[in-house]
């Protein structure tokens, strides 16, 4: 507990520099009980996260490439399922998403790279709408997971505009979430927070109740856990898709708006 209530103790240092070193740890001392009486101390792992550090272009090149694995999903998934009306509608809607997601993220001014194109892909996933529905679920509280260490990598490093791109992707990503819960017959809005590095609260998860996570390279970890290959064959059945071959007939939707950042 005391290497996450640090950064809270070296805030202080910091703002009240011209205080007496009494003075300082009195006020520190009095933000130890306060915490403590208010039941936050638990929370402070979370608090004290925006400290960690992360390589950003490892960040942006696995974003990439998880944008290019949600592509490849949102795009074949109506292709095999027959899905319902609105649901079918939603996911090509995501699929042109997540196409632009990439296209940004590999752009000359981003500079993001994937790691590979080539997707290998569990059959299961395309098995029924059911089962899509939920990798689409767990899939994009992993993508949440991964922007919101981009926010607090790129806030870190006094990159404003990187920082507000990936917030950008994120709420697009929590709503994907969203509508895809609300296809299962779930309660779609059931955050009061995106999630980032709490333990998996909704039972129906498939990472139920895993923690999230704050090295970006754990996002590969979780969607290899799930089956998933990249550049080389997942575990159980499944199916290489390339990215080049599928991206020319990702659904455009005309209603998809808002298609640059700002």
């Amino acid at each position: 507990m005391t290497e996450d209530i640090n950064p809270v103790y070296e805030s202080i240092d910091r703002e009240f520099a011209a205080e007496s070193a009494t003075t300082r740890r009195r006020m520190v001392a009095g933000v130890g009980g306060l915490l403590g009486s208010m039941g936050l101390l638990s929370a402070l792992p979370q608090i004290a996260s925006a400290g960690h550090k992360v390589d950003p272009q490892e960040l942006l090149n696995i974003a990439a490439t998880a944008e290019v694995l949600a592509t490849i999903v949102n795009t074949v998934g109506p292709e095999k399922i027959n899905l319902d009306a609105i649901t079918k509608r939603n996911v090509a809607a995501a699929a042109r998403e997540e196409l632009i997601h990439y296209d940004v993220l590999t752009s000359s001014g981003i500079g993001g790279k994937a790691l590979t194109k080539r997707i290998w892909i569990p059959d299961a996933v395309f098995a029924n709408q059911d089962g899509f529905l939920k990798t689409l679920v767990a899939g994009d509280q992993i993508f949440v997971n991964a922007y919101l260490i981009g926010v607090t990598t790129f806030g870190n490093a006094g990159n404003g505009r990187l920082a507000r791109i990936a917030s950008e992707f994120m709420a697009v990503e929590a709503v994907h979430r969203a509508l895809a819960l609300q296809s299962l017959g779930q309660l779609g809005n059931d955050r009061v927070f995106a999630k980032y590095s709490q333990p998996e609260e909704n039972k129906t998860d498939p990472f139920f109740p895993k923690p999230g996570f704050r090295r970006i390279g754990t996002a590969v970890d979780y969607l290899k856990q799930a089956g998933f290959g990249f550049g080389e064959q997942g575990a159980g059945p499944g199916s290489f898709y390339e990215f080049d071959e599928v991206r020319r007939r990702t659904p455009d939707p005309a209603e998809v708006n808002t298609r640059a950042p700002r």
